[in-house]
């Protein structure tokens, strides 16, 4: 009887063991709320002021053609679709081939990026077709030449390229920061189109600039869709003069904020200050031949390409010394090709609006008399490749991007960063630009020490190279 009641205690004792230190019941510390997740990884939120500015006329493979050399003797990959050794163009009678060369005057006549001659660059026999031979840039430079009284009457011109000799600004920031070798102009024609699809996604039907006296297009722009949504907005002119600015007048929204658009000086005083706006735009030295555009006078030698990338240096290096350089982007490209040769064919593109070219010429490529159709014919090709760098705090090291885009992106940048609409059906398609940033890592947080751009190379019209 004894021994009976000995076990049923024992077996309470273990039940009440069992129940503080079995199954759900523990005597381990409460463990209490699970850790709050990691924070996200810092964004384009990062990015508080972009920067852009383009320059005028000039291609890729004219200025960017020999960057493989350049990557690879500072020990970079040498993944650039540049320009090869043996790229050659047909003379005008078409009986020889031109090649490309090493320019030595920082001066060339110009030759014409307009709607004509970028068809006939484009195909050589068939300007209007869907097959891009990229054949024609001399064939169109030597008839510029012979109508317009230049010197260079054979068009050898549009095949000369500058290397890091003669850029070593451009090319380092190009090799250490971002740059693009599938980057276009919004369309094939020349610098007045181009810069309305900068300003507000479309060119609403011209291929040409406004004529004279023609009202200015109502067409929301990039910089009243800003102040739509509260986003601070200067443009600082390098050749600044009170009253309308060479290409913004194309455009009514501009007439009505003259108190927005600055004199250069103003751009180094905010830079140093702290006080960019979130947008800036910086309008070149039309007028002071800063701005690398050709001579378009055979004689008045201008558009030095070392004037004008020195002009450049001094607003990137002002921004990298500055507190502004922490969370800016500085963008430079280009307008438009300028006639230059280039290899990469123009790609299919979106129609801004639907509209069609609206000021062609009875005799221009497109029209009833001069083989009407084709895809070169609408708003739905790019125009051709043309330099980009990306400077900023956050740029990939030795970026190149393979993404087809137009400069349109660039209005895709601020749209995204700022929570936009777009403008048009054209910038909605383009990147947004990111793939060129590393937010988490901040790559060039203290920023590099680029070489000093020289201007010390000949400027002549006279004679080539």
């Amino acid at each position: 009887m004894i021994l009976g009641k000995q076990l049923i205690t024992i077996a309470l004792v273990g039940a009440l063991i069992c129940l503080l230190g079995c199954g759900s019941v523990s005597n381990s510390p409460n463990p209490g709320p699970p850790p709050p997740p990691p924070p996200p990884q810092p964004g384009l939120e990062s990015l508080n002021h972009i920067i852009f500015m383009l320059q005028e006329n000039r291609s890729f493979d004219h200025y960017f053609g020999m960057l493989n050399a350049y990557r690879q003797a500072n020990g970079m990959p040498q993944d650039v679709d540049g320009l090869a050794a043996n790229a050659t163009n047909p003379s005008l009678d078409g009986l020889s081939l031109v090649p490309a060369f090493h320019m030595i005057s920082g001066c060339t006549e110009a030759p014409s990026p307009s709607w004509n001659e970028s068809h006939v660059d484009f195909n050589r026999k068939a300007p209007t077709s869907g097959t891009a031979t990229m054949d024609g840039f001399v064939t169109t430079a030597a008839r510029v030449a012979i109508s317009g009284g230049f010197h260079d009457t054979a068009g050898q011109r549009a095949m000369g390229f500058y290397d890091s000799t003669d850029l070593p600004y451009y090319y380092f920031l190009a090799a250490n920061f971002g740059t693009s070798d599938r980057w276009f102009s919004p369309v094939m024609a020349r610098t007045d189109p181009n810069r309305m699809y900068l300003l507000a996604a479309t060119s609403a039907g011209h291929v040409y600039a406004l004529p004279a006296g023609s009202p200015p297009l109502p067409n929301k722009t990039i910089f009243e869709l800003l102040d739509e949504h509260n986003i601070s907005w200067k443009i600082y002119a390098t050749d600044f003069a009170p009253g309308p600015i060479t290409f913004l007048s194309s455009f009514t929204y501009f007439s009505a904020h003259p108190e927005k658009i600055v004199p250069l000086a103003d751009y180094m005083k905010d830079v140093a200050n702290g006080t960019l706006p979130q947008v800036a735009m910086i309008e070149p030295g039309y007028v002071s031949g800063t701005d690398e555009h050709p001579a378009i006078d055979p004689n008045l030698p201008g558009g030095d390409v070392q004037v004008g990338a020195k002009h450049v240096a001094n607003l990137i290096d002002a921004l990298m010394k500055s507190p502004s350089w922490d969370d800016s982007a500085f963008i430079l490209t280009y307008d438009e090709f300028g006639g230059f040769y280039d290899h990469v064919p123009p790609q299919p593109a979106v129609s801004p609006d639907g509209i069609p070219p609206q000021d062609l010429f009875p005799n221009d490529w497109c029209t009833p008399s001069r083989s009407p159709g084709g895809p070169t014919c609408d708003f739905t090709t790019t125009g051709f490749r043309i330099p980009l760098i990306v400077v900023s705090p956050f740029s990939k090291k030795n970026f190149v991007s393979h993404t087809a885009a137009d400069f349109t992106a660039i209005l895709k940048l601020i749209e995204t960063r700022f929570n936009l609409p777009s403008l048009t059906k054209r910038d909605a398609a383009q990147m947004d630009m990111t793939e060129f940033f590393d937010f988490a890592n901040k790559p060039w947080a203290t920023p590099p020490k680029p070489p000093a751009q020289a201007v010390t190379a000949p400027c002549y019209l006279d004679h080539l190279p």
